[in-house]
């Protein structure tokens, strides 16, 4: 292609990494150098990108050539130990793990909302939790109507929040359900075919488990509002691809109009509104699934609270939720994208 960007995309076999490869075929990524690493398991794989054919290579921090910029779609341990190494010699890294979310000095970042927490010095952008991505892309744009107080909000996570192996499981499962036949779960602690179950992370002290105080903290993070309630409830339900989510806004004031709700979302980029109550028709996952946009629906007054509005949110786990967030923010980190 001539000059243009070295780009890394460490973790490409991965569910989430085979997402980011993907969207980085698209034209407007100036692209001279694309490198795939993976684990031993998928070393030497060959991986169709464009017009070419990439191998899966094992990532050497000591003998890399340094890229423009890595995405990081690995575990949490490996970006500790590698992140750090890349932003030294000047690479921009996208890092898709829990490692440095909440770091002070990492902008965590859903471009919609707060792309301008990056600061010139940064090399490091943290890429959030999936679930929380998908929540403030609907609530963070009713910010206009006053100050939120506090945001209750129920998940029901998707399969694909484990990766495909989370995925597989789902289906084999199913299938032996659907047999009469016995099946040991792996991945999951709980049978999962036709069953739903409080996410499997460790239960905190204060009875929150860990992909609950993500949403949490950052919630508070990237709205840079630490003094916001958030109150949520995690669970898996047997869905393979996209998170849906309850969500309750409670403003401080009296809580805005419907009509005002629909047609600030509506314009908010990266959402769609599907609120037919004629039709009782409104998200679901089958119309996130492969979708860039956050569907949003159920847009309702809480009839027990004046100050509150309720909504209902379908996201594609893999894509806003994870590699497509990512992408988006290396776009606007390289001036690809200006909206």
């Amino acid at each position: 292609m001539g000059s243009g960007l070295s780009v890394g995309v460490l973790g490409a076999t991965g569910a989430v990494g085979t997402e980011i490869v993907r969207l980085l075929a698209d034209e407007r990524w100036p692209i001279s150098e694309l490198s795939l690493y993976g684990s031993e398991r998928s070393a030497g794989k060959s991986v169709s990108w464009r017009d070419l054919n990439k191998t899966i290579q094992i990532f050497d921090i000591d003998s890399h050539n340094v890229h423009d910029l890595v995405f990081i779609a690995t575990n949490s341990q490996n970006s500790q130990q590698i992140a750090p190494t890349l932003t030294k010699r000047g690479t921009f890294v996208v890092d898709n793990t829990s490692a440095f979310r909440m770091a002070e000095d990492v902008p965590l970042v859903v471009p919609e909302i707060n792309f301008d927490s990056i600061q010139p010095e940064n090399r490091l952008i943290a890429n959030p939790n999936c679930c929380t991505i998908i929540l403030l892309m609907a609530v963070a744009p009713l910010r206009r109507f006053g100050k939120i107080k506090r945001v209750v909000v129920s998940t029901y996570q998707s399969a694909s929040g484990a990766g495909r192996e989370g995925m597989v499981e789902l289906e084999e499962s199913t299938r032996a359900y659907l047999k009469g036949e016995e099946f040991s779960p792996e991945v999951f602690p709980n049978d999962y075919a036709f069953n739903l179950f409080s996410h499997n992370t460790e239960i905190g002290a204060d009875g929150y488990n860990g992909e609950e105080t993500k949403m949490i903290l950052e919630t508070r993070k990237i709205l840079n509002d630490k003094e916001i309630g958030v109150n949520p409830t995690c669970i898996r339900v047997p869905v393979l691809r996209s998170h849906s989510e309850s969500i309750t806004v409670e403003f401080e004031g009296d809580a805005p109009s419907e009509s005002n709700v629909r047609e600030c979302l509506g314009a908010f980029p990266g959402v769609q509104v599907i609120d037919d109550r004629a039709g009782n028709r409104f998200p679901m996952p089958n119309d996130s699934n492969g979708q860039g946009d956050v569907y949003v629906g159920r847009i309702r007054k809480d009839v027990s609270n004046p100050h509150a509005i309720s909504l209902f949110v379908c996201g594609d786990q893999l894509l806003k939720g994870a590699a497509l967030n990512a992408v988006q923010i290396g776009e606007r980190l390289f001036g690809l994208n200006n909206n």
